[in-house]
C-alpha cells in the first residue's frame, strides 16, 4: 500500500505592510512610495520634513501622490518641506 504524500510547499504571500512603520504615514500613500521611504531609511513624517519635495520625488517608486500626500499631511500639522 502506498502512502499519500501531502504537499508541504509554502505559498508566498504578500506582506501586510510595505514599511515597518506604516502607521506613521498618511492614509493613501502608495505601497511603492512606502517602500521608497523605507529604502531611504525614512521612518516618520518628522524625517520626511527634513527633506525637500524634490528629494522625496527623486526616490524610485515615489510618484506624484508620493509627494502630494505627505505634503498635505505636513501642512495639516503646521509643517512644511525642508527648503
Amino acid at each position: 500500500m502506498q502512502q499519500s504524500h501531502t504537499n508541504n510547499l509554502r505559498v508566498p504571500t504578500k506582506p501586510t505592510a510595505t514599511h515597518p512603520n506604516t502607521e506613521s504615514f498618511p492614509a493613501g500613500l502608495s505601497s511603492p512610495a512606502l517602500c521608497a521611504l523605507a529604502n531611504a531609511s525614512i521612518r516618520t513624517m518628522a524625517q520626511v520634513a527634513t527633506h525637500t519635495a524634490a528629494e522625496i520625488s527623486a526616490l524610485y517608486g515615489t510618484g506624484p501622490m508620493g509627494v502630494t500626500t505627505p505634503g498635505e499631511a505636513l501642512a495639516a500639522n503646521g509643517q512644511q518641506w525642508c527648503a
